[in-house]
């Protein structure tokens, strides 16, 4: 019956204020939800990068070519020879014994046709593993396979963007399209996949809207290793052999020390920096700790924001404990004790905790609805701004961290108590006498 008496009436004194009352609660509030707001934030980000990595396959290794610095480049003729070779995936392959299998890529931009319709196109000289390991999924015909590989067939898989450019009104199985001349007869279509963002500066970013995907091969025997580039009246050329090897390890738990044999593999066979290796699952243990270290951030920004409501109760309380001297001392003169006086105070802190950290779970838990009208708004009156924004900010989702609510919760009422324990003891220590006697 006391407690109920107790909570009765620190509520009744705080709706004596309902302005001051409010702008109270308000500070908790903001605590609350930034507590929210930036953990979900940040769990958002993080799965993104996370997502990305996990695309290349944890069991993946990536070595990619890497055109070094012309001044380092030593050749005397007109073209540049640089990166992966043959030889090298031959070495990988026979001398590594912990790899399941190793796909190779060559890819080159071309100019597409097919009747009236032509379009620049990304030409990928693939083995059969590649869809598996791009996680490409087939909408109709088949995709390359090792019988293609072996007999160097002119055949060639469409992606969905190229297949909708070229072929608006019809099925493009069994039609041919044209590649600087050079006829490929389609025979599969995929379906649309999402563009892969790029990791660091090694990984460069792939859309794969706009490919055709040719045998390795008939690559070789068809267009060859050297390309020619007319700039300005001169031309340059040069000679690559392969784009990308992307390797698959047996073991999860022998990707890092294959990574570490790939690299002294190749080390030992190039005296250039001409290629690079990206090991996602080393990339997904770092983006792991980045995330750790991310929240603690975020979480502790967010946690100045309630230490400024709790200083807000604080002095809130302690000015109202000034204006209730008299009440204090009437209080005391009946009987009161101070241990009534400090639970009445801390009562009415808390209750004003408890309210501001109820309103901010609700604040924080509108955060995803919030912030998908406001992406939609600014698409429809500033689309510009929209598409020149990051690709972090136009397609993260927030993600609301399950522990980040009753951990808010929770901290929002210890503030109340740490913020209120000074005022309500103040309250306390004073003389009933000199209390009775303040106007």
């Amino acid at each position: 019956m006391f407690w109920l008496r107790s909570w009765q009436l620190g509520a009744k004194s705080l709706l004596l204020h309902p302005l001051r009352s409010l702008l109270t609660i308000l500070g908790i509030f903001i605590g609350v939800a930034s507590v929210i707001w930036l953990l979900a934030i940040g769990e958002g980000i993080s799965a993104k990068a996370q997502q990305q990595i996990e695309e290349l396959g944890a069991n993946n290794i990536i070595v990619r070519s890497v055109k070094p610095p012309e001044e380092t480049l030593n050749d005397t003729s007109f073209f540049f020879h640089y990166g992966l070779e043959r030889s090298d995936y031959h070495a990988i392959v026979k001398t590594i014994g912990t790899i399941e299998f190793a796909a190779r890529i060559r890819e080159l931009q071309r100019r597409v046709q097919f009747g009236r319709h032509d379009m620049d196109a990304r030409l990928v000289g693939v083995t059969p593993e590649y869809d598996e390991m791009m996680r490409l999924e087939l909408e109709r015909g088949r995709f390359i396979t090792k019988t293609d590989l072996h007999y160097e067939k002119n055949v060639g898989v469409l992606a969905a963007g190229t297949a909708r450019v070229l072929f608006p009104l019809e099925d493009p199985i069994g039609k041919t399209i044209l590649v600087r001349e050079k006829g490929f007869v389609v025979v599969g279509v995929m379906k649309p996949r999402t563009a892969m963002a790029g990791i660091g500066g090694s990984l460069a970013a792939q859309d794969f809207a706009s490919d055709v995907y040719i045998p390795i091969t008939t690559l070789w025997a068809r267009i060859g290793d050297l390309i020619y580039t007319r700039r300005g009246g001169s031309r340059e050329g040069e000679w690559l052999e392969l784009s990308q090897i992307t390797i698959r390890v047996r073991e999860l738990d022998d990707v890092m020390s294959t990574g570490e044999l790939v690299r002294s593999t190749l080390a030992r066979r190039h005296d250039r920096e001409d290629y690079a290796i990206v090991v996602p699952l080393e990339l997904l243990e770092q983006a792991k700790a980045t995330r750790l270290m991310f929240m603690l951030m975020m979480g502790l920004i967010a946690a100045i924001s309630l230490a400024v409501g709790g200083i807000g109760i604080m002095n809130i309380m302690l000015a109202t404990v000034t204006e209730r001297t008299r009440e204090i001392g009437i209080r005391r003169a009946l009987g009161a004790r101070r241990r009534d006086i400090i639970t009445q105070f801390l009562i009415e802190t808390i209750v004003l905790s408890v309210a501001g950290g109820v309103t901010g779970i609700a604040g924080g838990l509108a955060l995803l609805p919030l912030m998908g009208l406001f992406r939609d708004t600014l698409a429809i009156s500033a689309p510009n701004m929209m598409a020149s924004l990051p690709e972090v900010v136009r397609d993260v989702a927030p993600i609301v961290v399950p522990v980040s609510i009753p951990l808010a919760f929770g901290i929002s009422v210890m503030v109340g108590i740490v913020f209120g324990i000074y005022p309500a003891m103040r309250a306390a220590d004073m003389d009933p006498i000199e209390a009775l006697r303040h106007e």
